[in-house]
């Protein structure tokens, strides 16, 4: 497994941050697979996967870059950079360091990240992280700008959720839940970033910053000693606010928005995740919380200067019971 050494210096100064770069490589990834882990994933798929392809036919030089990039065995360094400070830049910012990247390490990276041998082609191109930078230029305009605003408030209410999680059980519980099966504190100041044979890196010295997207991928990245990033999928994956999102009982005995509401609770969410995962308006959402809260569906606490919302017991049996788990 791959762990990195963490400083109690770095642990304690380290950061949740929102990146629009990185959600646009996870948007790539997402294209460059062509498959969706649920269903808001596969109705974002079915809206912009078509003009990807169409891009990649009429771009081949892009289309073996990318396949290149994103490797079996690794992401090309070029294509990942870590975030460059502990808020947020806009993404014209953030894209300017795959842009610069040294054109020489291009394909000694690419290699990494296929684990062999560069395609020809790619060899005889001058400037492949610009090229790299175009294509995300295009990801970004086409198929994560337009839907940004609501993208980062699941974001933000993930780091809320996260943030109190913190505050309730430490870095250790935290970092458990980040990414299951992939991260976990490992104690005596070491953090597994990922599943794979790699020796260990040492963050003493470094900044360390953890990046939610909305997709269902996620990397690891550093920048010499100096920044480190672990990307992890969010907890509250964009939902497809097209569906009914509800059991048809439920929706029957509640109505069909307010049903929804409860049903995405099953993890602590902030109302304006739930307005980002129901696509219904914030004074919507707002009413059927206290509909729901005034009759002991739902519960409430504060985590810093959020407001989290969780199912009941009570909310959760009835959950059950319309979906026929009993």
């Amino acid at each position: 497994m791959g762990w990195w050494r963490i400083g109690t210096d770095s642990l304690a100064g380290s950061r949740f941050v929102i990146s629009p770069l990185a959600e646009t490589v996870a948007a790539l990834k997402t294209l460059h697979a062509g498959a969706g882990s649920h269903p808001g994933e596969r109705s974002w798929l079915g809206a912009h996967l078509p003009a990807y392809r169409r891009r990649m036919t009429g771009e081949p030089l892009d289309a073996a870059l990318v396949r290149a990039a994103i490797g079996p065995t690794w992401n090309a360094d070029f294509l990942t950079p870590p975030p460059l400070g502990e808020r947020e830049q806009p993404f014209e910012e953030e894209v300017v360091a795959v842009r610069s990247a040294e054109p020489a390490d291009a394909v000694p990276q690419l290699e990494v990240a296929v684990g062999g041998p560069v395609p020809g082609p790619l060899r005889t191109v001058p400037d492949l992280p610009h090229r790299m930078a175009t294509v995300l230029e295009w990801v970004w305009q086409e198929t994560v700008q337009p839907d940004w605003a609501r993208r980062r408030r699941v974001l933000e209410a993930d780091i809320t959720a996260r943030t109190a999680l913190l505050g309730r059980g430490g870095w250790a519980a935290a970092l458990d839940e980040l990414s299951p099966g992939r991260t976990r504190w490992l104690g005596d100041g070491r953090l597994q970033v990922n599943s794979r044979d790699l020796p260990p890196r040492s963050v003493a010295d470094g900044r360390l910053l953890f990046v939610p997207v909305t997709f269902a991928t996620g990397w690891v990245s550093w920048e010499g000693t100096e920044r480190f990033a672990v990307v992890y999928p969010c907890a509250g994956a964009l939902a497809d606010v097209s569906s009914a999102g509800a059991p048809e009982a439920l929706a029957t005995l509640l109505g069909r928005a307010r049903a929804g509401v409860l049903v995405r609770l099953e993890s602590p969410a902030s109302t304006s995740q739930l307005v980002a995962l129901t696509g219904q308006g914030l004074g919507s959402v707002g009413r059927h919380l206290k509909v729901l809260l005034d009759a002991g569906l739902v519960r409430r606490r504060r985590a810093g200067r959020s407001v989290l919302y969780d199912r009941t017991e009570a909310g959760t049996v009835l959950v059950r019971a319309a979906s026929g788990d009993f």
